[in-house]
């Protein structure tokens, strides 16, 4: 069994109606926006970094800039759409500063559609997702149990990729996009692969959980639907992961991200106030958080303690204990 193009088609087919409804659509990209199209697309582009470490790297390496080119479009026009909903009840913060951001996520919509148009994703005929199933049939696909093999390696090499990443920050920001915000994006990745995988990777508690992942392991992390693994019936091969570290990684996917949305609260209130006065940037920081209020965490504040969780959390060694073992499901 290669069960790698049947992953790929699972996806492609949840995508293609998106964008086919979307391509009916007075504006696609806001379309696509409202209706979610980012979800599939974040698995496909998973899919993709996965396959491009396995096998047959030039192929999906370029799959994977098609997918990522669209996700990050939609990422952009969020970033701003929720910028601007989030401010407007404030009342502190000027109408030119709402504008601003609601024409910065229309920029960005139109971005978007100018990439729908210019790489054929909305064609009925011959479209882009039809040029990547063509391009896919041609994939030098490899059985279920070499994939699992080489996906606990691919794992391994993403832990310790993450790893290196944090200890060459000596658990020190200083930036909340490059660093905190491109950690998460780091690790959120180990949490997606399992779903993008569809049931190949699950999760099993080996041993006792041990005392430190107590503080990790709280009712709203291990009872989220994004910590349910699909079904694995069907795969004779799968990778396991240990239950308890999957939490670990989980809480610290949240806790980032809680820190990641305020600091770019801060990021985007300076940038528009740059944009629309004479302020410096200086000036503008210390507007914005005028205006956000005591409530709002300075940033230095929020890199602080993004390096002290990280301290604790990758001393402990929690994503070196992630990967457990291949194991048949039948004996």
């Amino acid at each position: 069994m290669k069960p790698g193009l049947p992953r790929f088609n699972y996806f492609l087919g949840q995508v293609q109606p998106i964008l086919t409804t979307a391509g009916k659509q007075k504006n696609p990209a806001l379309w696509l926006y409202r209706n979610d199209a980012r979800t599939p697309l974040f698995m496909l582009e998973g899919l993709a970094k996965i396959y491009a470490e396995l096998h047959n790297k030039k192929l999906f390496t370029k799959v994977k800039e098609h997918f990522k080119l669209l996700e990050d479009a939609l990422g952009g026009i969020e970033f701003y759409d929720s910028m601007a909903k989030d401010f407007v009840t404030n009342k502190k913060i000027p109408a030119l500063v709402i504008t601003y951001l609601q024409a910065q996520s229309r920029e960005k919509i139109q971005s978007l559609n100018e990439i729908l148009a210019e790489n054929n994703w909305l064609s009925y005929e011959d479209n882009r997702i039809v040029k990547i199933q063509k391009k896919l049939g041609k994939a030098d696909w490899k059985s279920e149990e070499q994939e699992a093999g080489l996906m606990k390696d691919f794992y391994g090499e993403a832990v310790y990729n993450i790893v290196e990443f944090v200890q060459g920050k000596n658990f020190q920001f200083t930036n909340m996009e490059s660093e905190v915000h491109e950690l998460r994006r780091k690790v959120r990745w180990l949490s997606i692969y399992p779903q993008a995988v569809r049931g190949a990777i699950q999760l099993k508690e080996t041993i006792p959980r041990p005392r430190h992942l107590a503080k990790y392991c709280l009712k709203e992390i291990t009872t989220s639907p994004f910590n349910k693994m699909a079904d694995a019936n069907g795969w004779n091969y799968l990778l396991f992961l240990e239950k308890n570290y999957f939490y670990a990684l989980s809480w610290m996917i949240a806790e980032l991200g809680i820190l990641k949305d305020s600091g770019l609260r801060i990021v985007a209130l300076q940038e528009a106030l740059e944009q629309t006065s004479s302020a410096t940037n200086e000036n503008a920081l210390k507007e914005a958080y005028r205006m956000l209020g005591h409530k709002q965490p300075k940033m230095l504040e929020l890199l602080d303690t993004a390096g002290d969780i990280c301290k604790i959390y990758f001393k402990e060694q929690n994503l070196e204990h992630l990967v457990i073992e291949i194991s048949p499901t039948k004996k």
